[in-house]
């Protein structure tokens, strides 16, 4: 076979290498009904078909306290779980590209030089010699010509798991957004508490003080002048305890931002937090566009699809290619003179005839790991469709509490202030104030709970939509 007809064959062989034997893809049908649960525990959505809003396409419309924002940019920035996702996108870049360069020749140039003498035993002319040989060559050495489409196969594979890497950084970021949010938000609430605790403190105070001067003037009793140091003492417990918890929130905060946080970027209260953007979830088919992991789980799937590809290439020829153009001489100084130039090319193809049922276990592997990927893919939605469930029915459960607790706390408030005012006039004993004291310091307690529910429940939603990155 000539250069005339040996490149044509070539060209071929290329055009050809353009297809794979890759199942046709087609994304499942997601296992999750069409819309989201409705009923009393949910929340109610006026609009349940409408998209999600600018809250999920930029995350500062949703978290729009500005120190909470500058919390957030610096676990962005320096967060190290959120900096080797990153790295794992370059090392995945770096094996996509690893694996698309297989697709191409790799040509390489070579110095060869040396002498040998040859004895004169075995020389052609009977006495010893001296030999020199030197070359020059650029070749390509065992380029596999892709013609089933094996290479193309794993080239895809290959870039599925690049696009799957990337996607888990979405996903680690979304996460490391939310967690962020809901460490900032216990600060802020285990801190309202400990302020909670210290006026309580400094009001038990005053009423122990009180009556240790109506019992000094006989007009209280021991026993009313005891329960009210108990007051005291369990409010001081409260402090110390709030105080421990406010020190391991920063601790936790310090970690997630990866630096330590300015005094003047932490929050005081809850109040102070102000309230988070709404998120108005559409769809369920629209958390399958938003949701990173759940893109990361269909990339891996397009990954292991792609597989069967190679391993049902595995089953028929391998074309590999070896040329080689250069100069050859035996003497150093006509290395490059006319008459010098040396070439060749060969041709190998290696067809598998017995492999122990290799090739035909690679396919069933193939096949299982496409299955295990595609019930992860199912389960992922799965996975997805109830947070954003069970975050609608918390936001709807939590308000609820959350109008109760204010009743209450401003029931208990009343219960307090006449419990007060009828001891005083020696209606009623203290236990009855001491009751209402409890009450209401159980009642204001609660209800910074409620409301750290409230909106970290909001920040589940966020996240369970996909988040904005």
């Amino acid at each position: 076979m000539n250069n005339r007809t040996f490149l044509p064959w070539v060209g071929v062989l290329l055009l050809l290498g353009g297809c794979t034997m890759a199942p046709r893809y087609t994304r499942p049908e997601a296992p999750i009904p069409a819309d989201w649960p409705t009923g009393p525990a949910y929340r109610d959505r006026a609009a349940p078909a409408a998209p999600p809003g600018e809250a999920l396409d930029d995350w500062r419309a949703f978290f729009v306290n500005e120190r909470m924002q500058k919390v957030i940019e610096l676990a962005l920035a320096n967060n190290r779980d959120l900096r080797v996702a990153a790295l794992n996108i370059e090392r995945s870049r770096a094996q996509y590209r690893i694996q698309r360069a297989e697709l191409f020749p790799a040509i390489n140039a070579g110095a060869v030089g040396g002498e040998q003498r040859v004895p004169a035993s075995i020389s052609a002319t009977g006495k010893p010699m001296t030999v020199e040989q030197y070359s020059v060559n650029l070749g390509i050495t065992s380029w596999e010509i892709d013609f089933f489409g094996r290479l193309r196969s794993l080239k895809d594979s290959a870039l599925e798991q690049y696009l799957a890497t990337e996607q888990a950084r979405r996903s680690a970021q979304v996460a490391l957004m939310a967690q962020t949010a809901g460490a900032y938000l216990l600060l802020a609430a285990d801190r309202e508490g400990l302020r909670l605790a210290q006026l309580t403190l400094d009001a038990q105070q005053s009423s122990c003080d009180l009556i240790a001067g109506r019992y000094k003037a006989g007009i209280s009793s021991e026993l009313d002048l005891r329960q009210a140091q108990t007051r005291v003492e369990a409010a001081r417990v409260d402090i110390a305890g709030f105080t421990g918890r406010v020190a391991e929130d920063v601790n936790a905060l310090t970690l997630l931002a990866g630096v330590p946080v300015d005094a003047g970027l932490l929050p005081d209260e809850l109040a102070a937090v102000g309230a988070l953007g709404d998120v108005t979830p559409g769809l369920p088919s629209d958390v399958l566009t938003c949701r990173p992991d759940i893109l990361q789980s269909e990339h891996r799937l397009k990954a292991m699809n792609a597989n069967i590809g190679a391993a049902r290439a595995a089953f028929f020829p391998r074309i590999a290619l070896t040329t080689s153009l250069g100069t050859t001489s035996t003497e150093l100084s006509n290395l490059f003179h006319p008459g010098t130039t040396a070439w060749s090319y060969a041709g190998q193809v290696t067809l598998p005839i017995f492999d122990a049922g290799a090739n035909r276990a690679n396919l069933n592997v193939a096949n299982v790991d496409r299955d295990i990927a595609l019930a992860q893919y199912e389960k992922t939605i799965q996975a997805a469709f109830r947070e954003v469930a069970d975050a609608l029915t918390r936001q709807k459960t939590v308000g609820d509490q959350l109008t109760a607790q204010q009743a209450l706390v401003e029931a208990t408030a009343d219960t307090y202030r006449l419990a007060t005012a009828r001891y005083v006039r020696e209606v009623d004993n203290y236990l009855a104030v001491l009751d209402a004291q409890r009450s209401l310091y159980s009642a204001q307690q609660g209800l910074i709970a409620i409301r750290l529910a409230c909106l970290t429940s909001m920040v589940r939603l966020y996240a369970a939509l996909g988040g904005g990155v």
